[in-house]
């Protein structure tokens, strides 16, 4: 897949966010300089699939409070979700899932999808309560059969945009 290089990033965090040792990503974009990235630059990422493929994409709407799925552009289903509290703000971009982990344990529920931003994730929750407010770290928080059934839809390499 490819990702295009934004403010602020270096290689090295690139490479966190994607869980990909950046040797990796030096081999599959050779004339790639690791010292000198800059905004714009689109790299290689070895390992997951172009997002562009799949028949999947996820829209989430931080203000609105809602997941959205779609397959093959057509809205399939639309889920309620909780969202990052002041000082944990729910990062807005596009991101992929990258993996998958069934009872990850506490907070996060019965599923955890990790996405391409270090430390943050589609999961679960053990308070269904907080479904519709914001109060995690960060993460989009579901009900525990939502994110079950959207994490049985959505394959690896999902595309993942996250909005205001």
């Amino acid at each position: 897949m490819l990702h295009e290089v934004k403010r602020g990033e270096t290689l090295y965090q690139i490479s966190v966010d994607y869980r990909t040792p950046i040797s990796s990503i030096i081999r599959a974009n050779p004339s790639i300089n690791p010292d000198l990235i800059s905004i714009g630059q689109v790299i290689e990422i070895p390992g997951f699939p172009d997002p562009n493929t799949l028949p999947y994409r996820i829209e989430v709407s931080i203000n609105g409070r809602w997941l959205k799925l779609f397959h093959n552009g057509a809205l399939q289903k639309q889920y309620p979700i909780a969202v990052g509290r002041v000082l944990y703000d729910t990062p807005i971009g596009s991101y992929i899932i990258l993996n998958k982990a069934p009872n990850p344990g506490g907070p996060f529920g019965t599923m955890w999808m990790s996405l391409s931003k270090q430390s943050y994730g589609i999961h679960g929750t053990n308070d269904p309560s907080s479904i519709g407010k914001a109060v995690s770290r960060g993460c989009i928080r579901m009900y525990n059969p939502d994110v079950e059934e959207l994490s049985r839809i959505v394959p690896i390499g999902t595309q993942v945009n996250i909005h205001l």
